[in-house]
């Protein structure tokens, strides 16, 4: 079977450009997960590589498929000079590891929680998976291997976590968008739940 990877950072360089840094994290009992980022204008964008690896398994499956099963990357986008975002590096690892330790699926609508803020003084622990798709396109292998999606990561404060888990991920982000919400504003509040 070849290696995806290859072709995973070669999608993310057509789409993105060169990545200007990297960084590699290797949690016990996983394979290496690196980070790279990606500078445009006053946007930094960082994106898991190592993640879509392996397909992510159904956590109540008796028997992983080794071939078949979503496949997917993480990337966050956010604005630079506004507060130290490079921090962000080993949380959004964990995130990319989770498949591989906890056995989630991570798909869009879920939430994903590091438990402490993804980066100094960042108000967000948590961030909420958004729709493929829009900045960089799914990457199709060959059959029988799923496509590898490329997954928006969306900040959010605990309160607006909490709010998502009673509403759902659509009104979270209706409210957003009603709102006029900068999700790129790497220091911004929450959003009104009232």
């Amino acid at each position: 079977m070849a290696d995806v990877l290859p072709l995973v950072e070669a999608r993310l360089r057509t789409a993105l450009g060169e990545p200007d840094a990297r960084a590699a994290v290797t949690f016990l009992g996983t394979d290496r997960i690196e980070v790279l980022r990606f500078q445009e204008g006053d946007i930094v964008r960082y994106a898991s590589l190592g993640m879509s690896a392996h397909p992510m398994t159904d956590p109540t499956a008796v028997v992983a498929d080794p071939v078949r099963g979503p496949r997917a990357e993480l990337v966050l986008s956010v604005r630079s000079g506004r507060a130290d975002t490079d921090k962000v590096l080993r949380p959004l690892a964990v995130l990319a590891a989770s498949p591989q330790v906890e056995g989630l699926v991570v798909a869009p609508g879920a939430s994903l929680d590091v438990g402490d803020p993804l980066w100094p003084g960042a108000p967000f622990t948590s961030v909420l998976v958004a729709e493929p798709g829009g900045l960089v396109e799914d990457l199709e292998l060959d059959e029988p291997l799923d496509p590898v999606r490329f997954l928006p990561l969306l900040p959010m404060t605990p309160n607006e976590a909490a709010w998502k888990r009673v509403h759902g991920a659509q009104a979270l982000q209706e409210r957003w968008l009603n709102h006029g919400t900068d999700l790129r504003d790497p220091s911004r509040t929450s959003v009104p739940l009232e």
